[in-house]
């Protein structure tokens, strides 16, 4: 499974760990990713996504649909 949010698009961060020795060993940041199961009243169902933790504050502030519309997104873009 790829560490990329289905919305927003995050993807892993890479960089280096940089010790006192000025040593320098490679490093992911992933995103903090979760699956999801998010009610869309427009719809009546609900749909399963993988989405930072981030965008699902968002979500919960605005809605799923207004969310994606802000994106250029749609439902069908998600499966």
């Amino acid at each position: 499974m790829s560490q990329k949010c289905m919305i927003t698009g995050k993807k892993p961060l890479v960089g280096n760990n940089v010790s006192h020795a000025n040593n320098k060993l490679k490093r992911r940041q992933n995103p903090n990713l979760q699956w999801k199961r998010i009610f869309v009243p427009e719809l009546g169902r609900s749909v399963r996504i993988r989405i930072t933790t981030r965008a699902l504050r968002t979500i919960n502030k605005k809605g799923l649909l207004p969310f994606l519309k802000d994106n250029g997104l749609t439902i069908k873009d998600l499966g």
